[in-house]
């Protein structure tokens, strides 16, 4: 499975950005597809995953309303909304995918993709 993920950039900070992750190569059914992020000089850290088949979205418990994940499954696309930014949501992006675990903090997920960046502007 290759992922890549797309929409990144600079927005203010209260502003709205929607990252999209293209999935290519075998069939997503069932597959858990996820979002993690990563601030230089930190472990990367959960965001927010989705069953492909399923839904059943689950969040980072920082994420608070914030952000929503969703797929298009006749695009094989996930994405991952995000409103109310703030400065320190600042991140590289990363879209990843399992077949067989849901995706959470404790998990590492099997595929992932190069990442893109969103920088928030105070």
């Amino acid at each position: 499975v290759q992922l890549v993920e797309s929409g990144g950039g600079l927005v203010q900070a209260g502003g709205s950005l929607r990252l999209s992750c293209a999935a290519s190569g075998r069939t997503l059914n069932h597959y858990y597809l996820g979002w993690f992020r990563q601030v230089p000089g930190k472990e990367r850290e959960f965001v927010a995953s989705i069953n492909w088949s399923t839904g059943g979205p689950y969040y980072a418990d920082f994420v608070k309303g914030r952000f929503t994940i969703s797929t298009d499954n006749a695009k094989k696309e996930v994405y991952l909304q995000m409103n109310s930014l703030t400065p320190e949501d600042t991140a590289v992006y990363y879209c990843a995918a399992d077949p067989w675990d849901k995706i959470t903090s404790a998990t590492v997920p099997t595929y992932w993709g190069q990442g893109t960046l969103v920088t928030v502007s105070s």
